[in-house]
């Protein structure tokens, strides 16, 4: 199995060639529902979560990025189902994130505007990596009282209290409000390069293996050279394997971020 390659070809057929616990971090956002069309396509998901569990390293990371359509006024909640279905193949729910778009155009009907996906982080046990992404404290350098438990006769008796500072940063929130590229691509459902950026650095480590199975237009796989991590993608449509080519082929670029 060649690594940081792209693969032209159904994701199932690359992940059977893989031997099991390969893949340190998978970053992808699927085709889901209706909301986006994907060369008529199949999407096989429950062989897919089955397969990416098997190649996914004991310690590492799925991150799937998915919101649902409305059909009849109703959303799907294809979401939370495939979130079910990955726990029942043995991956651990870490983390439900928000991906919340920054710009999202306007839609008129008898609900509030969406604006935003989900990110399930699943992870196979413990993650190995984590590398927060920090934040400045707003309150940096100040006191505040620590009020600790003392257990007396088997009751808690809150009494003793310490000063500790604020540190200058903490870890951000699990809410990224991010905007999406700025620059124009040929793929119709780019997702921004920023997003990619965070979750590789955040869930694996330098030298890591990063896999999509649905590369679309190269974005994790570009986030993942520019990281020093290595990569392997699937994509099914030949058009958008031409896409990445190109973009690879560009690189070193500058995030855009």
């Amino acid at each position: 199995m060649q690594i940081n390659e792209i693969y032209n070809e159904n994701c199932l057929d690359t992940m059977k060639r893989m031997p099991d616990n390969f893949i340190d971090l998978t970053v992808t956002s699927p085709p889901y529902d209706n909301l986006r069309t994907y060369k008529g396509f199949v999407f096989p998901f429950e062989d897919i979560a089955k397969e990416l569990f098997r190649v996914t390293k004991v310690g590492g990371v799925v991150v799937w990025v998915v919101g649902d359509a409305t059909i009849n006024g109703s959303e799907t909640g294809t979401s939370f189902k495939q979130a079910l279905f990955f726990m029942d193949c043995g991956f651990r729910l870490h983390d439900t994130m928000i991906y919340y778009k920054t710009h999202s155009t306007p839609l008129t009907h008898n609900r509030y505007e969406q604006y935003f996906e989900y990110m399930f982080v699943f992870s196979k046990g413990k993650p190995k990596a984590f590398n927060p992404i920090l934040e400045n404290t707003v309150r940096a350098g100040d006191k505040h009282i620590r009020t600790k438990a003392n257990k007396e006769n088997g009751s808690a008796m809150r009494s003793r209290q310490e000063y500790s500072v604020y540190k200058e940063t903490k870890i951000i929130r699990n809410v990224w409000h991010i905007t999406p590229n700025n620059t124009r691509h040929e793929h119709p459902a780019i997702f921004p390069e920023r997003l990619a950026h965070d979750h590789i650095i955040s869930w694996s480590n330098e030298g890591d293996l990063v896999y999509d199975p649905f590369m679309g237009s190269g974005t994790t796989a570009k986030m993942a050279i520019l990281n020093k991590r290595n990569y392997i993608g699937s994509e099914i449509s030949s058009e958008y394997c031409e896409i990445i080519k190109k973009r690879l082929e560009q690189i070193p670029l500058k995030l855009d971020l």
